[in-house]
């Protein structure tokens, strides 16, 4: 059996953001179950944000072109999104308004995302852990064709969840996260059979 392949990204362009600690703490559990994972930031692949007629003029972008063909080579999309105001965030958005683009090497429409399986998650400083926003993210995912499971984790008051090395304060949550990796791990390999 091929060893499931994970995109793994946070919504964030902050250094020392929640979404990126949560993020890399459900990677490991993806990891420990078997899965072949990529972890990026979208911060080392600024995009300007969309523009119709910048596309017409200028074609993709060669960032937006890298990320789409990263998506291509991955099945699985873990995805840490922070909460902008109840929605997701510009960074994000942007991120998957240009890969949604038409390029030639596409073989379909929105070829990037089709038939991908997603694991969302968020972590906020507000009691809600980022709630709203998934519910927004889950929206856009499915409008796009990807598979989103119903699975997913929201970390309130996320300024006191972690300590200095990215890791959970309490085992239980460090647990929770680890687990969001896992599930998405072992879904890819039950469609690998």
């Amino acid at each position: 059996m091929k060893k499931p392949k994970i995109l793994c990204f946070a919504g964030s362009l902050r250094k020392d953001s929640f979404n990126k600690k949560l993020l890399r703490n459900a990677a490991l559990g993806a990891k420990e179950e078997g899965a072949d994972i990529t972890v990026i930031d979208l911060e080392d692949y600024p995009l300007p944000i969309y523009n119709q007629e910048d596309e017409d003029k200028n074609g993709l972008p060669e960032n937006a072109l890298t990320l789409k063909n990263l998506m291509k080579e991955h099945q699985g999309l873990l995805i840490a999104s922070p909460e902008y105001n109840s929605s997701i965030s510009g960074v994000l958005k942007n991120t998957i308004d240009w890969i949604s683009r038409p390029h030639p090497s596409d073989k379909v429409y929105l070829e990037p995302f089709i038939d991908k399986v997603a694991v969302i998650m968020s972590a906020s400083p507000g009691n809600l852990g980022g709630l709203r926003g998934l519910v927004h993210l889950r929206s856009l995912l499915g409008n796009i064709n990807v598979i989103v499971l119903p699975e997913q984790l929201a970390i309130p008051n996320a300024g006191e969840a972690f300590l200095e090395d990215g890791s959970f304060k309490d085992p239980k949550k460090q647990e929770s996260a680890k687990k969001m990796g896992k599930k998405l791990a072992e879904f890819l390999k039950k469609l690998e059979k």
